[in-house]
């Protein structure tokens, strides 16, 4: 069976509407071991027949078998196959990657070969070869470096790397001088006579052509005569020292390493030698990736102080009334039946986990003075301590009262700045002392400024004090008061059983020991009543996401303690603000959405960007592209390769986003004083959009050099 076996093959051009043909019924035998010279002039064909014969381009029509095998109708990607282990090509342009090292350009068709070598393994062997082809001291010199001798070595050293049974070389010595064209073809004669390799060169010299056993002369596509030469003398010393080294580059293969090794290598080869550009192409990911950061960022630091901002002025808040009472289809309003009590507070805050604090909340109304100035808040509250967690609002001076005067009815109080401005005027209020129903209280602290609440309501104007203080020295509330306020709700009682006889808020339990005092006694001898009703509760949530189980709990415990019946109406109200709080966080994150999609926007820029340099590149390595199809490369493997390239520069530019980002997320809190927090949420999806992009806009410009003819490439200017 012959080696190479052509039958009648035609090769046409079609240049617009006009048909050029090249090879006009060419049918050639070359046997195993075969050193044969296709000679010819310029134009007759002799090039192209050589691509035909290896398998870098096909022929118009006719048969061609390599080993037996019909490679016409084999697939793009099998003809790779067969170039990357059985053909090997010496061009007459060297084709060598430029700012590629000797020995990179001598191993690069291996990242293509099945073998799968080791780096360790395929270096070993790219150097056996330059060793061989007398360039043991060029290993890392660029081809701008060296020779055209050097440069053809080179090329020659490649054709042998993945021991090719035939090797094709299309006029290897028409850039050199009459020396190394001379190495040159002993070198092939070495390679012939003793490796069995088999040779195919194409010359117009007719002194290069004598060098080969067989001269196959061609003329306007045609083959005109066949001419055998004489046997030469082998020469022993240099083909022995070639074939032990050529054995043992063949025996030196080791275990395999996967083929994403390769292809990020490969990629990372081929990003290096443009630094610059690489560079400048990633810096548009940078930006996009630092942007969607540090607006992220910005954004949930503005979100977060909106939401606490929001909470401090009550959103979280859920406000306790007490129930509405009637009479004769009358309503007095709300607050008119004293349903609430200071323990409720405290229970509330104890068995409902999600409030995180509760406040009790006595109110009066009435003129604030000092010295000869007066005012009338907005709120005089009386409350504990926990008021002030309760609203998260801190003090601008002095000290907020303790539990102890709560406890004490200590006649102490805080101002809000209102009213500091109003009776002080710009003098400091702590330690003097103001009248609130000629009752005096000592100032030891004022709040900070709040401003207005959501509906408006200017929430500086406040007097803030122990609710004892206020409900018992005040308000002056006591048994008999309280008792006289209540009485108008109740009816049924003759006149002289009316008085006191609501002392209690719950009913009384009859006492067997001792007997009870009657009403006249009762009411000759008022007691003071403590911890009686208070006005409102004030709570807090613990988020806002919360709060529907808050009121839950809170309703199920003040119905247990006050001993509501299921299906009764309750004795109390709960107010929330959690329509004006949902407008409010829907607003801070529309914010957030936006500040997103205008980075969002810079790193599709970005991509953009990456898309163009891609395409650029492919059109500058278009020759590349078809030297490493022309060693073996299946188009996946140039999709792959570019691909992987644009992955890398989104990776890199992902990685130098997020410290940029970061870096510039800390710059705004410092210098700015901008609210910002860590969002690593927007540090992942940044991440993994930036190497999207890579993928994404990289495709096409991988598919497109994935998708070049090696012939076509290989003559692209």
């Amino acid at each position: 069976m012959e080696l190479i076996e052509l039958r009648d093959v035609y090769k046409t051009y079609h240049l617009g509407e006009i048909d050029v043909p090249v090879l006009k019924g060419i049918s050639l035998t070359v046997s195993k071991g075969e050193f044969v010279a296709l000679m010819g002039t310029s134009g007759s064909g002799k090039t192209t027949l050589m691509n035909i014969l290896g398998c870098l381009d096909r022929p118009s029509s006719g048969e061609y078998r390599l080993e037996g095998q019909d490679v016409v109708a084999l697939s793009a990607d099998e003809w790779a196959q067969l170039r990357n282990q059985k053909l090997g090509f010496v061009f007459q342009t060297f084709n060598l990657l430029p700012r590629t090292s000797a020995l990179e350009n001598v191993m690069m068709p291996l990242s293509y070969t099945a073998e799968h070598l080791s780096d360790q393994e395929a270096r070993r062997r790219a150097e056996d070869l330059l060793r061989l082809v007398g360039l043991w001291d060029r290993l890392d010199h660029e081809p701008s470096q060296l020779s055209g001798g050097q440069q053809q070595r080179v090329a020659i050293a490649r054709a042998l790397v993945n021991r090719p049974s035939i090797l094709f070389a299309d006029e290897p010595t028409g850039n050199l001088d009459s020396k190394t064209s001379e190495e040159v073809l002993e070198l092939f004669r070495q390679l012939n006579e003793e490796e069995g390799v088999t040779i195919i060169l194409v010359t117009h010299d007719e002194d290069v052509a004598r060098s080969a056993k067989w001269i196959v002369r061609i003329s306007d596509g045609v083959l005109e005569a066949e001419e055998r030469l004489p046997e030469k003398a082998q020469a022993g010393q240099v083909s022995s020292s070639l074939a032990a080294g050529l054995k043992g580059a063949i025996l030196r293969s080791g275990w395999a390493w996967l083929r994403l090794q390769w292809m990020v290598r490969t990629a990372l080869k081929g990003l290096r030698r443009n630094v610059l550009r690489a560079a400048l192409t990633t810096l548009g990911i940078i930006i996009g990736v630092a942007a969607v950061i540090a607006m992220m960022e910005i954004g949930r630091g503005s979100s977060t102080a909106i939401q606490q901002t929001i909470a401090s002025m009550g959103a979280n808040n859920l406000l306790i009334l007490p129930g509405t009472a009637s009479s004769g289809g009358v309503s007095f309003g709300a607050g008119s039946v004293m349903t609430l009590t200071p323990h409720d507070s405290e229970a509330i805050l104890n068995e409902c986990p999600a409030i995180k604090g509760a406040a009790p909340i006595v109110r009066a109304r009435t003129q604030v003075i000092y010295g000869n100035r007066n005012w009338v808040p907005v709120f005089i509250y009386g409350s504990t301590p926990a008021f002030l967690d309760v609203r998260e609002w801190g003090l601008a001076e002095g000290d907020a009262f303790t539990d102890r005067d709560v406890r004490n009815v200590s006649k102490v109080c805080l101002l809000g700045q209102r009213l500091v401005r109003e009776l002080f005027q710009g003098e400091s209020p702590i330690g003097k002392e103001v009248r609130v129903q000629n009752v005096s209280f000592r100032v030891i602290g004022t709040l900070s400024a709040k401003g207005a609440n959501m509906m408006g309501i200017d929430q500086d104007d406040i007097l803030l004090a122990p609710w004892t203080t206020i409900k018992f020295r005040v308000t002056g509330s006591s048994a008999a008061t309280a008792n006289q306020s209540a009485a108008a709700t109740t009816s049924g009682s003759s006149t002289s059983q009316q008085v006191n006889t609501l002392n209690q808020i719950y009913p009384q339990i009859q006492n067997q020991l001792y007997p009870l005092p009657s009403a006249t006694q009762a009411a000759d001898t008022p007691l003071p009543v403590r911890f009686i009703n208070v006005d409102q509760i004030l709570t807090a949530a613990r988020s806002t996401k919360e709060i529907p189980a808050a009121l839950k709990q809170i309703n199920q415990l003040l119905r247990e303690r006050h001993r509501i019946r299921p299906g009764a109406p309750e004795d109390f109200s709960i107010r929330d603000m959690t329509e004006m709080s949902k407008a409010l966080s829907s607003t801070a994150g529309m914010m957030t959405k936006l500040l997103l999609a205008v980075a969002l926007i810079s790193l599709l820029v970005g991509g953009v960007g990456i898309m163009n340099i891609m395409l650029v590149s492919v059109t500058e390595r278009t020759r590349e592209i078809g030297l490493r199809m022309a060693v073996g490369a299946w188009a996946r493997d140039i999709l792959q390769q570019f691909l992987a390239e644009a992955v890398i520069l989104c990776f890199c530019g992902g990685v130098a986003g997020i410290v940029v980002g970061r870096g510039v997320s800390y710059l705004v809190r410092i210098l700015l004083r901008w609210p910002t927090e860590l969002s690593l949420e927007a540090i992942f999806a940044a991440f993994a959009v930036s190497v999207s992009v890579g993928i994404i806009f990289g495709y096409y410009p991988a598919w497109k050099a994935s998708r070049l003819d090696p012939i076509i490439a290989l003559r692209y200017e």
